[in-house]
């Protein structure tokens, strides 16, 4: 048999025109936007796309960045994004070659009798300086005339690039054990691009899912030490080792590093840790630790780093795991398929999740269309029918009274004939019948079912099955008899959950009877 796919909860994402503004609106994107049009009459680069000093420092003025001592690096970066991305284009012909000769800087008017190969500032031969021409690419038209899938994708392939990068080993490491004339030994920069980017794309998983699986919760940010610490300190540690918590602060330094190359992209909202707070340990960067539990509650949590995804970030994470082979629906996915396919899907969805799938299936439909669809799918005698059920009368009290004629039409059908009463009830329909006691035992039994196979012996369902036996003495004298698949399993349940002996042993007993009359 082929393996399952792993499969994520589902998200709600916004339009794909949301999505875009994000993207345009996203710090290096936007900028390197304004380079490709600054670019789009042509400049001369360095083999590769590489500004010239010149030329950088035009560009670090163009984008307004002079005053900041990031402007060289920040440009740099969306420059690169820019001629990774397709936004600008670098033509190292023959033909370009000869274009960019005319707009070099003219110096034919040195006068002290030096050539290029002698330059007095110390800057490298025009000759070498200027070897391409960068002009602005397809891509650029998109940004302006292209829709909003366009330019996600354009942003897509700009932030597989930076992750790529965030993902890379410290040059500084390579270039000092490089100047030692050795060859470049990733052991000992302690770096392995594999697990560099499973921890990586781990950390952007986990908040993934923490959005997936509370909404309201992942619009607040996640303090750094949390979402490292779920990714390193085994779940069955209760207190975790020096060891462990070296291990941490290690990866909370290297993961700082990389949410700082990684927010101006859009994908993350992110508080760096406090710098005063980072400290070299043998070469290595660790966080400072509270010294004792009482510090670290007074400690503004915040300094250690704060994160969350953004909608633009859900949306680029779960293009990502689509692509890896994992089963990560969208909140809407549902919306054209049958009703059999949306019951047996909402149970295992977030509780908004589930609402918002169930509300856009609706709109697809009239109310009674709908209903008769839903209920028709409801049907069955099957191990799962129980939870369709269930799930089909949550997903029609979000239907107005317009579907009362399907509700109608099934009143006296075994299988729906209980929760359609319960509908026309709840939506006070005069003249609607009242249900046999065969009727009213098979409900019970078949609610029971359902809240077995989605919450197992919780809590609730043991204050249920209380009320049950409390309201009716001689339950079990006739539940053993209920005509349903799952009546000698229900039975069994109640003789485990409730918590009066007597009441327990009846139960067992009805289970006894149900199996043998089966």
């Amino acid at each position: 048999m082929p393996e399952e796919r792993p499969t994520m909860p589902p998200v709600r994402l916004r339009t794909d025109a949301e999505l875009a503004r994000d993207a345009l609106a996203a710090p290096l994107l936007a900028r390197a936007v304004r380079l490709a049009r600054w670019a789009e009459p042509g400049k001369p680069v360095a083999s590769g796309g590489v500004l010239p000093e010149g030329e950088l420092r035009a560009a670090i003025e163009l984008l307004g960045l002079a005053g900041d001592e990031d402007g060289p690096e920040h440009t740099a970066q969306a420059w690169q994004l820019a001629v990774d991305t397709g936004l600008v284009e670098i033509d190292e012909s023959e033909e370009a070659s000869g274009a960019e000769a005319a707009a070099r800087p003219d110096d034919d008017g040195d006068d002290d009798g030096k050539g290029d190969g002698d330059r007095a500032d110390g800057e490298a031969p025009l000759g070498d300086e200027f070897s391409a021409l960068a002009i602005s690419g397809e891509e650029l038209r998109l940004i302006t005339e292209g829709g909003p899938r366009d330019i996600l994708d354009i942003w897509l392939d700009g932030f597989e690039t930076v992750l790529a990068d965030a993902a890379a080993p410290d040059l500084g490491d390579i270039a000092a054990q490089i100047s030692e004339g050795g060859e470049l030994d990733l052991d000992a920069i302690d770096w392995n691009p594999e697990e560099e980017a499973e921890f990586l794309d781990g950390v952007l998983g986990n908040l993934y899912l923490l959005t997936a699986l509370d909404e309201e919760a992942a619009a607040a940010s996640v303090p750094l030490p949390a979402l490292v610490a779920s990714m390193i300190v085994p779940e069955d540690m209760d207190e975790p080792t020096d060891d462990i918590l070296e291990e941490v602060s290690e990866a909370m330094v290297r993961l700082d590093d990389q949410f700082r190359l990684l927010a101006p992209t859009g994908l993350i909202d992110y508080q760096p840790v406090d710098e005063a707070l980072i400290q070299e340990v043998d070469g290595e960067g660790r966080i400072q630790e509270p010294e004792t539990a009482e510090e670290l509650e007074d400690e503004d949590v915040s300094r250690y780093g704060m994160v969350r995804l953004t909608p633009l970030g859900v949306y680029a994470v779960r293009a990502r795991m689509i692509e890896a082979g994992i089963d990560a629906p969208a909140v809407g996915d549902l919306a054209d398929k049958g009703a059999d396919i949306l019951l047996d899907a909402l149970p295992g969805h977030p509780e908004p999740a589930a609402q918002a799938e169930a509300e856009q299936w609706l709109a697809r439909r009239t109310p009674e269309e709908a209903a008769r669809e839903l209920l028709a799918a409801a049907r069955g005698d099957d191990e799962g029918a129980p939870l369709r059920r269930l799930t089909c009368q949550q997903t029609l009290s979000l239907v107005g009274t317009e579907a009362e004629p399907a509700l109608h039409e099934v009143l006296d059908d075994r299988h729906l004939g209980g929760l359609a009463r319960v509908w026309l009830a709840e939506h006070e329909v005069a003249g609607v019948p009242e249900p046999s006691e065969a009727m009213v035992f098979w409900l019970t039994v078949d609610t029971l079912a359902a809240q077995l196979a989605t919450e197992g012996d919780s809590a609730e369902l043991r204050d249920l099955v209380r009320g049950l036996v409390d309201q009716s003495g001689s339950f079990f004298d006739s539940a053993w008899r209920v005509d349903h698949p799952a009546t000698a399993e229900v039975l069994e349940a109640m003789g485990r959950l409730h918590p009066d002996k007597q009441a327990a042993k009846e139960a067992r007993k009805a289970a006894f009877k149900a199996r043998s009359r089966a």
